[in-house]
């Protein structure tokens, strides 16, 4: 065992003893359990604190894991709403976009063949196109346009095409009206090249020159029908002049009204396919009252001899009238006469022929006795 009196250590000159050092040791066990206990303390205060935060938070997610679990129940009736909503909605949807995309189809279908028609026409103008631009093929082109609209019109045989007059004139048409022997000439050459020449002016000197063209070209056509269709006694007192568009009918009358005013006093009648088309839709219309007239003029004497049958069989019926009613006299006749036969017969078969006859009375008697 250590001695108490000898010093155990020596810390910086400082003796230290046994005593001192087991004290100093206790006080630093003691101050180490207080320190520990302290820490202890702490540390429990620390996890009930702990605690009671976690049983907080717990309470706090249980509340809203039930709010959130309320919100999800009337989220999931609100899509289950919306989901049907939606399903309705799309099918008709789906139904109305299958209308609208069957009326697209149809209008696509009307577009293509819009299109294909613009096609057509733009071929047939380009065709036009190189027509006008030869003299011969424009000439044709007229006569073509011109034929098509009498024949749709008119029946046959009330028009006859390059028909031969007695000056030996040969219109392009001529056209029989019912009642009159005089023929309606119609002349499809109409001069284009002024025209022609017109569109493609492009400056003023240009322009006046084929300005100057087309009044001549066209007051020398139109003395020319004059004088070759207007025949007295065997046409009409008006030709017609054909002009086969009806935009250099439209630019004629606007720009050479003058022109126009020369021709009607010639008696020569300017006129686009819609004015064509309209006279011959009266000429159609004399034709029809004409034929109606015809027709009735045809049923008037059928009328008149079906009265004349009437009659005869009205008088021949009399007559058979006489005839059976003197059929039933003489009938009459006979049957009273076999009524008298057949009782004379019968008073015959009633007599007794079997008795001896008596003495026959004289002549004489017997004829006064009846």
């Amino acid at each position: 065992m250590p001695n108490p009196n000898v010093p155990l250590v020596v810390l910086d000159g400082v003796p230290v003893f046994l005593p001192e050092a087991l004290g100093a040791a206790l006080a630093a066990l003691g101050l180490f359990l207080l320190l520990t206990l302290i820490a202890l303390w702490r540390a429990a205060a620390a996890r009930r604190r702990e605690r009671d935060l976690a049983d907080e938070r717990q309470e706090a997610i249980e509340g809203r894991l039930a709010a959130l679990a309320s919100a999800n129940a009337e989220l999931s009736g609100r899509l289950s709403g919306m989901g049907d909503w939606l399903g309705a909605g799309i099918e008709s949807q789906t139904r109305r976009t299958g209308e609208n995309l069957g009326k697209l189809n149809e209008r696509l279908a009307v577009i293509d063949a819009a299109q294909a028609r613009l096609t057509e026409m733009t071929r047939e103008v380009v065709s036009l196109k190189d027509i006008l631009a030869n003299k011969q093929a424009r000439g044709a082109f007229g006569q073509g346009r011109m034929e098509a609209i009498v024949r749709d019109g008119l029946p046959a045989g009330a028009y006859d095409f390059q028909f031969t007059l007695s000056n030996r004139a040969r219109p392009d048409c001529v056209v029989r009206l019912p009642g009159d022997s005089r023929l309606l000439a119609i002349d499809a050459k109409f001069p284009l090249e002024g025209f022609s020449a017109l569109r493609a002016a492009r400056d003023d000197e240009a322009r006046k020159s084929a300005l100057a063209r087309v009044r001549g070209d066209v007051t020398k056509h139109v003395k020319d029908i004059a004088e070759r269709y207007l025949l007295p006694g065997e046409t009409q007192d008006v030709a017609l002049m054909f002009v086969p568009s009806e935009a250099i009918y439209s630019d004629l009358v606007e720009t050479f009204d003058d022109v126009v005013q020369k021709a009607h006093r010639a008696r020569v009648v300017i006129v686009s396919p819609t004015l064509m088309m309209m006279a011959i839709s009266v000429a159609q219309a004399i034709l029809r009252d004409s034929r109606m007239r015809d027709e009735a003029q045809a049923i008037q004497a059928e009328v008149g001899k079906l009265v004349n049958d009437v009659r005869m069989l009205t008088e021949r019926a009399a007559k058979l009238e006489i005839h059976f009613r003197q059929a039933h006299e003489d009938l009459s006749g006979i049957g009273a006469a076999s009524a008298r036969i057949a009782r004379r017969g019968e008073r015959i078969e009633q007599m007794d022929f079997s008795r001896e006859p008596e003495a026959s009375p004289p002549i004489g008697l017997a004829r006064g006795a009846e």
